[in-house]
């Protein structure tokens, strides 16, 4: 079975930080784009940051210097490094798995992590 676990989230001070990590298993980790997404309360899914099939990075601006995704091939494990966290970081995050790309329509979703950045 395809599985993504993410993990690492929490309650944090303005300008704290977090790494969250998503460990996947039941498929070939290389052949799938891999995406960090949030969702905060009252609000839409939105792209945060992107591993792409050819393994290049990319982010959304909100987040462009503040955060890192990384990926660990042997351990089939992606993080997001989040540093300069702000409340308006506050969101429920999402690892994604697809084919083809980093999408909101991901084929493949984890079960989320909370984080909490207070004010």
């Amino acid at each position: 079975d395809v599985q993504l676990q993410a993990s690492g989230g929490g309650l944090v001070q303005p300008g704290g930080s977090l790494r969250l990590s998503c460990a996947a298993s039941g498929f070939t980790f290389d052949d799938y784009a891999i995406g960090w997404f949030r969702q905060a309360p009252g609000k839409r899914l939105e792209g945060v940051s992107c591993i792409t099939l050819d393994r290049d990075t990319n982010y959304a601006d909100f987040v462009k210097g503040r955060f890192t995704v990384s990926s660990d091939n042997a351990k089939n494990t992606v993080y997001l490094q989040m540093n300069s966290l702000r409340p308006e970081d506050t969101a429920v995050y999402y690892c994604a798995a697809d084919r083809q790309a980093c999408t909101v329509v991901a084929d493949y979703w984890g079960q989320g992590t909370q984080v909490t950045v207070l004010q």
